[in-house]
């Protein structure tokens, strides 16, 4: 049987919103629909954040400071805003995310990398906002995060960074939705059949789901749902790539800053425990198995941090992350379903941006202009695949 809240499900529910998927993207749409007013029925395949969103890393970062657009402005937006919307989830409900405003510390390794973080410097002052910086330091200021041989150039310390504990923004996330009459929540149950234009749906249980408008959130499940109307030729409106990370007994301190070296995450979180992570594999045998690669990024990582050497291993996780076909997020109404939106895509940046993505979409069903980049659209990666575009690297 599915488990469902504590609210009864009857054979047919209706509701305002459906939202397919309970990772951070459907969590936020939950949340947002319930905030304007809309009923919500919110179903999950497997357990809440059992997908992508259940990782260990957190990691809240900006986009670079140089060539700035509009999308860099979009997430700089998203990730200012997101310090005050935990912050009410968190009284709304009496649960901690674990957020910190850390920063982040990224190694040098070649004297010409310090021209171009000056350079660097520059921008953030024009483009992040008043005080948060971008700055070179010549050699480390924390011993030993980075440690000194690995940084020979030095190091640029900025301060716009963010964490926040995944699981924790999950459950608070799920707490807040499960608290409101107007939300049913169910897990254990995947979407057998969605029809759009009639506003239904069947789950693997028999539940039969109607709605007003259904906003697709199921991370990497969510591209069939949302590829009706291609031709069977197209490519898939995006692609699963896989992630390995770990977490650490480390006992340092929660409030250093992340350090991030070419693709290399460490994360320091509350009780002393360390994230690292993470791998991009877009071949893989087994989904959620960990190998090798996940040995040589904490190998990686006490090269880069000394004092984690040791450190036991609490966990090791592997996760799929969904890739959208035109690589930025991809979000909004279906261009030939009305009532069908997509909410996914988000690869490496979700927790960053799902609360102004989730907005978006339902002011979108509100009637409001969808006011998001014109690369993040649904219609637009749908029109890549008709063209028969593939996913960039």
């Amino acid at each position: 049987m599915p488990a469902v809240s504590s609210i009864p499900i009857p054979a047919l529910h209706r509701a305002d919103v459906l939202v397919i998927g309970g990772g951070v993207m459907g969590l936020w749409a939950g949340v947002m629909a319930l905030r304007a007013g809309l009923s919500v029925c919110l179903i999950e395949a497997s357990r809440i954040g059992a997908g992508a969103s259940g990782g260990l890393l957190g990691a809240l970062m900006p986009h670079m400071p140089d060539r700035w657009n509009e999308k860099k402005a979009l997430q700089r937006e998203a990730l200012v805003s997101l310090e005050s919307e935990i912050a009410r989830i968190e009284a709304e409900t009496g649960l901690s995310c674990f957020y910190r405003r850390c920063g982040r510390i990224m190694p040098l390794l070649r004297p010409q990398h310090v021209e171009r973080a000056l350079r660097h410097g520059e921008d953030a002052a024009q483009n992040w906002p008043v005080g948060h910086v971008w700055r070179f330091e010549a050699q480390p200021g924390i011993e030993g995060w980075p440690d000194r041989a690995g940084a020979p150039a030095g190091i640029v310390v900025e301060t716009l960074t963010a964490r926040l504990s995944p699981r924790a923004l999950l459950g608070a996330l799920d707490a807040r939705l499960r608290a409101d009459p107007h939300c049913r929540v169910i897990e254990d149950d995947p979407v057998r059949s969605l029809d759009a234009q009639e506003g239904s749906a069947l789950s693997a249980s028999g539940l039969r789901l109607g709605f007003s408008a259904c906003i697709v959130a199921a991370g990497v499940e969510s591209f069939p749902f949302l590829a009706e109307g291609l031709p069977s030729s197209a490519p898939p409106l995006g692609q699963k790539v896989k992630g390995q990370a770990a977490l650490l007994d480390a006992r340092i301190d929660p409030a250093l800053p992340i350090l991030f070296a070419d693709g290399l995450y460490v994360v320091a979180h509350e009780n002393g425990q360390v994230a690292i992570g993470s791998t991009s594999e877009e071949q893989f045998a087994d989904p959620a198995s960990t190998d090798e690669q996940l040995d040589a990024l904490i190998a990686r990582a006490v090269a880069l941090a000394p004092g984690l050497a040791g450190a036991p291993v609490i966990e090791r996780w592997a996760g799929l992350r969904p890739k959208a076909i035109g690589r930025e997020p991809m979000v909004g109404r279906h261009p030939d379903l009305p009532r069908l939106f997509a909410l996914t895509g988000g690869f490496k940046i979700s927790f960053g941006i799902a609360h102004h993505m989730a907005e978006a979409v339902v002011g979108e069903i509100l009637g409001r202009p969808m006011t998001l980049p014109q690369p993040f659209l649904l219609a637009t990666h749908m029109s890549l695949a008709r063209t028969g575009g593939k996913t960039r690297a």
